[in-house]
C-alpha cells in the first residue's frame, strides 16, 4: 500500500508521520486490497481547542473511503478516524462477501 501525506499550514514530523504509517499498514487485513492511502493533515485556525484536523482517504478498487476527524492532538484525531476507516472497510467487505 502506498502512503502519502499532505501536511497544510505546517511541516509534520517523521515520528507522526510513522505512527500513522504502522496504523494504516494494519488495514490490510480487514480488506487485503487496499491501493492507496493519503492523509491530509490540517491545522485550523478557529480559536478552539480542538484545531487538530486529519482527513484519510483510501482507494481499493471501485470504491474511495474518507474519514475525517479533528481533536486536541493528531494522534486522538487518527485514532478516531481510523476506527471510521476499519467500520467502512468491514462493511465493504461484508458487501464483497455477500455478491461472492
Amino acid at each position: 500500500m502506498q502512503i502519502t501525506f499532505q501536511a497544510v499550514h505546517f511541516t509534520a514530523d517523521q515520528k507522526l508521520k510513522d505512527y500513522i504509517s504502522d496504523k494504516l499498514q494494519k488495514l490490510v487485513k480487514f480488506y487485503p486490497k487496499i491501493l492507496q492511502a493519503t492523509v491530509y493533515l490540517k491545522l485550523e485556525n478557529s480559536g478552539q481547542v480542538k484545531d487538530k484536523v486529519i482527513e484519510v482517504k483510501l482507494n481499493v478498487p471501485g470504491h474511495t473511503l474518507i474519514a475525517t476527524n479533528t481533536d486536541k492532538a493528531f494522534e486522538a484525531s487518527f485514532d478516531d478516524a481510523l476506527d471510521n476507516i476499519k467500520r467502512q472497510l468491514k462493511k465493504l467487505n461484508e458487501k464483497v462477501q455477500a455478491v461472492r
